[in-house]
């Protein structure tokens, strides 16, 4: 039996992850900043993670290491200096778990990192692939890069094999942040000036992005490399906004006010960055994980966004 352990197993993701693994008859050791909830039969409480956190007793005859743990993206930071403060999780913590399991023998280490290490968005039919032409300007995501630049050097001195997966903006039941945003506005019905929003965005459903990652566990050429995954299914907001609303059964209107002027206003009251995330576009290629693992979707934007109305109901 294979034993995988798994770092921020109360999050979103990681909630899902280990139960999908125990799902599958996986040995799985959840490791938690506090144990406030029961997510497995095997679980260590480790606190914040850190470049000193002692890991021997948790690896034990791990065999794969799945790492969701990180500091989130922030849209309005207060940290002083918010690179040092994403840099002492995503990278030096990052980089500390992934020494010791190395050295504790540990066969494979999967790192869940982030689409921002590509950028905020992309021109139009251009998306993103593996390569990274420049170090990101982002705190988060540089930190992200540079822990990604991290493994890889280790994985070139060690016997530990790693995987880099960047996910764009996962949803699934018990979504969070933008999403969550998303959905309660059109709950409440309250007509919303999203209608004429011609852009492009690759999302992840949590079902696909947890088959992709288990896949990852054991396929033999995943090793050593970075992907790129999405539903394969391409959506301007305004569709998604549309798929929302036809899986809630609400009849929100959705009223066609020109993108331009809402650019302006964002600009005006200075939520530039909420502007880009709803307008501009941001689309990966995804074609890796389907030729060189053999990997496509499990489940359709329509499928899991019923899931998610079903347990909003719940």
């Amino acid at each position: 039996m294979t034993k995988v352990l798994v770092t921020g197993a109360t999050g979103f993701i990681g909630k899902a992850l280990v139960h999908a693994l125990n799902q599958q008859a996986f040995d799985v050791v959840a490791v938690v900043r506090h144990i406030s909830q029961l997510v497995s039969e095997q679980q260590i409480e480790l606190g914040d993670l850190s470049s000193t956190t002692e890991y021997t007793d948790a690896l034990q005859d791990v065999d794969v290491v799945i790492h969701l743990a990180a500091r989130a993206h922030i849209m309005h930071d207060t940290a002083s200096d918010p690179l040092a403060e994403f840099r002492q999780v995503n990278t030096a913590a990052t980089l500390n778990l992934a020494i010791q399991a190395a050295e504790a023998g540990v066969k494979r280490f999967i790192f869940i990192s982030s689409i921002k290490v590509n950028g905020e968005q992309t021109a139009p039919n251009s998306p993103f692939q593996e390569q990274v032409a420049s170090p990101p300007i982002d705190p988060y995501a540089l930190s992200k890069y540079e822990a990604e630049h991290g493994l890889m050097s280790l994985a070139q001195c060690s016997a530990m094999q790693v995987v880099i997966i960047r996910p764009p903006l996962v949803y699934g039941p018990g979504v969070k942040a933008n999403f969550a945003s998303m959905i309660n506005w059109l709950i409440k019905g309250i007509p919303l000036p999203f209608g004429a929003i011609d852009n492009k965005r690759s999302l992840i459903a949590l079902d696909n992005l947890l088959n992709f990652i288990m896949l990852c566990i054991t396929h033999p050429k995943a090793a050593n490399e970075t992907f790129l995954i999405s539903d394969q299914e391409d959506v301007s907001t305004t569709q998604l906004l549309q798929k929302i609303t036809k899986a809630f059964n609400k009849n929100t209107l959705l009223l066609p006010v020109p993108v331009s002027w809402m650019r302006f206003t964002g600009m005006l009251s200075g939520k530039q960055d909420v502007a880009d995330r709803l307008f501009a576009s941001l689309q990966v290629d995804s074609s890796k994980a389907t030729d060189l693992l053999g990997w496509l979707p499990v489940s359709n934007m329509h499928e899991q966004l019923k899931k998610i109305a079903a347990f909003y109901s719940t």
